[in-house]
C-alpha cells in the first residue's frame, strides 16, 4: 500500500513540474513515506530527515514527511523536526497540490484529517515503477480494532474505491504493458462493504477484471479470514487469470490469544478455510503473518503457534516480535509484556519452524510444471539465469537462451532449496 501510494504522490507532483532524480543529492524536494506497523520503521525514517536536516545547511531544500507516521505524530513532528517543511497524513495525498503550492510560498504546512480528501483522483498520472506488476488500491483502512494494530488509527475506516474506477485504472495498468495487477487493501476482502451494492464486492471485480483482454495475471492482498466468503473462492476458481494464492494472518495457532487480539475466528476456524482452499486448488500456496511475544503468551500458547504452521502446511509466514505501538489495547498491558530476551527466543523459533515450512512447501512442487512470469535476467558463467514468479507466488529460477522480462514460461520443477524452487524450460 505505502509503494502504492509513493507512485501516486510522485505522479501528482510531475503535473507539477516535478521530476524524479535518482540521486537525492540532487534534489529540491524529499519527501519520506512512513510505515508505523512496527517501531523499527518509524525510527529509520526519523534517522532519514535528520540526515536530509544536515543537507539543508548547505542547500534550500524543502522535505516532507507522509504516511502513517505523520497521521500519527501529527504537529509534532513540526516541533521535534523544525527543519521539516511539509507534513501529511494518509487521507491527504491528493491535497497535495494545494499543500505544495503553500510550501513553495514559504509556508510550514502540516495536513492530517480523519477523513479522506475529496478529489477527483483520475485527472493525475500514476508514477509506476517497471512494467510488471501494477498495485492497485481497491480499499483502505480497516474496522476490525484488532488489540495490537494501529492501522485503524493512521489509515482510518474502511472506504473502498468505485468499482468502475479500479476497472478503469487496471484497463489502463495492461495497455501500458503491466503483466500484474495486484489489488491491494488492509482487508482486501473487505471491498464493497461500504458502498452497500451488490456488485461491489472482491469476487464481482476478479470476474470483471478477468475480462480485460490480454496476457496477464490478477493477484489481491491481504485476506482477513472470514471475510473470505465462498464466492470469493469460486471466483478465484472460475477466473483463469486470478493466481491460487492467499495470504491469510493467522496472527497465533492458539484460540484464547487470538481472542485477546480480538481477531474474529478461532484456530478451528481459521483450519477450516485453509482446509476448503486448499481441496479446491492444486497448485495453490498459503501464506500467513505470525506475532511472537504478545503480551501474556504463554509457552505453551506459543507452541501453538508452532504446530499451527506444521499442521495447516502453511507454505511461508511473515514472522515479527510484538511491539508495542501507542493508542492501540494491547500497548496498553504493560504488566504483561514479555521480556525481550524470551521475545526474541520464541521469535527465533517461529522463524526456524517458518523455513522448515517453506522448503517442505517447494519440495511439494518438484515433478510439477508451471507458468511463470519472467522477472529479471542476467548472465553467469556464459549462461542466461532466469529470476521468475509462479502464480503462486513461489520464486523460480531456470536457464534460457530466450527468455525476456515480461515473458511467460512454463517451466518443469527438478530441486527445491529453502526459498526457491528451480527447473528446466519447456
Amino acid at each position: 500500500m505505502n509503494k502504492s501510494d509513493s507512485e501516486r504522490i510522485v505522479g501528482i507532483l510531475s503535473h507539477f513540474g516535478y521530476e524524479e532524480c535518482e540521486n537525492p543529492r540532487e534534489a529540491d524536494l524529499l519527501i519520506v513515506n512512513t510505515c508505523s506497523i512496527r517501531q523499527l520503521s518509524a525510527n529509520k525514517a526519523y534517522s532519514q530527515i535528520g540526515v536530509w536536516g544536515k543537507w539543508k545547511k548547505h542547500k534550500p531544500i524543502k522535505i516532507g514527511f507522509c504516511g502513517c507516521v505523520a497521521q500519527q505524530d501529527k504537529k509534532g513532528l513540526l516541533k521535534r523536526f523544525p527543519y521539516l517543511d511539509l507534513v501529511f497524513g494518509t487521507h491527504n495525498i491528493y491535497e497535495l497540490p494545494t499543500l505544495i503550492q503553500r510550501v513553495e510560498n514559504g509556508e510550514k504546512v502540516c495536513a492530517i484529517t480523519d477523513t479522506a480528501y475529496k478529489a477527483d483522483e483520475t485527472q493525475y498520472h500514476i508514477s509506476r515503477k517497471g512494467n510488471l506488476n501494477a498495485w492497485i488500491p481497491i480499499i483502505e483502512g480497516c474496522n476490525n480494532f484488532c488489540t495490537y494494530c494501529i492501522v485503524p488509527y493512521t489509515r482510518g475506516r474502511e472506504r473502498s474505491r468505485d468499482f468502475d474506477v479500479i476497472v478503469e485504472e487496471a484497463k489502463r495498468a495492461i495497455s501500458e504493458g503491466f503483466k500484474e495487477i495486484t489489488l491491494l487493501g488492509q482487508n482486501v476482502d473487505s471491498y464493497g462493504k461500504d458502498l452497500k451494492d451488490e456488485k461491489s464486492t472482491l469476487a464481482n471485480l476478479l470476474r470483471e477484471l478477468n475480462k480485460i483482454e490480454g496476457k496477464f495475471r490478477i493477484r489481491f492482498v491481504t485476506s482477513y479470514p472470514t471475510d473470505i466468503t465462498d464466492d470469493l473462492i469460486d471466483a478465484v476458481d472460475e477466473c483463469e487469470k486470478v493466481c491460487e494464492y492467499f495470504h491469510i494472518p493467522m496472527q497465533s495457532g492458539n484460540s484464547e490469544v487470538l481472542k485477546k487480539m480480538n481477531r474474529r475466528y478461532n484456530r478451528e476456524q481459521y483450519k477450516a478455510i485453509v482446509e476448503k482452499i486448499r481441496n479446491r486448488f492444486k497448485h495453490v500456496t498459503i501464506t500467513s503473518d505470525f506475532i511472537a511475544g504478545f503480551p501474556g503468551e504463554t509457552e505453551e500458547q506459543f507452541e501453538d503457534t508452532l504446530s499451527a504452521i506444521k499442521e495447516l502446511q502453511l507454505d511461508y509466514s511473515n514472522t515479527a516480535a510484538y511491539s508495542p505501538r501507542e493508542k492501540t489495547v494491547a500497548a496498553k498491558w504493560i504488566e504483561k509484556f514479555i521480556p525481550e530476551e524470551i521475545k526474541y527466543e520464541r521469535l527465533e523459533r517461529l522463524n526456524e519452524v517458518n523455513k522448515q515450512a517453506s522448503i517442505a512447501s517447494n519440495k511439494k512442487f518438484v515433478g510439477e510444471t508451471l507458468e511463470v512470469l519472467v522477472e529479471g535476467v542476467k548472465e553467469k558463467d556464459g549462461k542466461r539465469q532466469i529470476t521468475s514468479r509462479a502464480g503462486n507466488n513461489k520464486i523460480v529460477h531456470f536457464e534460457s537462451n530466450t527468455a525476456q522480462i515480461g515473458d511467460f514460461v512454463n517451466v518443469k520443477i527438478d530441486a527445491a532449496s529453502l526459498w526457491c524452487i528451480k527447473g528446466q524450460e519447456v
